[in-house]
């Protein structure tokens, strides 16, 4: 799939969240990479396919007076991976909200067993 219908796609993602989950995010920055890094890789004992997508940074839950004049939070879409388990442009697009859902899950706190509870 061509780079810019994926971004399209993210940001569509993004640009669709409830207003009270917007309002709130700050100082993060949502990129696209094809794979994760192989260090990314061993770190989270994932191959390049096993990873869609990654949060780097303090959740906001976490968040207190200290938290100032930091790098952004990141979230990192991987879309190879992504298109690989999604073979459609209609299943990737759907893929890829779920994806950024689930990260933005880990911005406001959530841990991997609550998000696959709430089925993101």
């Amino acid at each position: 799939m061509d780079k810019s219908i994926f971004e399209e796609f993210v940001t569509e993602a993004v640009k669709d969240l409830p207003k009270f989950f917007k309002k709130k995010m700050e100082n993060i920055s949502i990129v696209i990479e094809d794979f994760p890094s192989l260090d990314i890789q061993n770190k989270m004992h994932h191959g390049p396919y096993g990873l869609l997508g990654l949060y780097q940074g303090v959740p906001y839950t976490k968040r207190n007076t200290w938290y100032a004049n930091v790098m952004p939070d990141k979230i990192i879409i991987y879309q190879k991976p992504i298109e690989n388990f999604a073979k459609t442009e209609p299943e990737i697009k759907k893929l890829v909200r779920k994806v950024v859902m689930h990260e933005i899950g880990h911005y406001y706190g959530l841990s991997e067993e609550e998000l696959r509870k709430a089925g993101v």
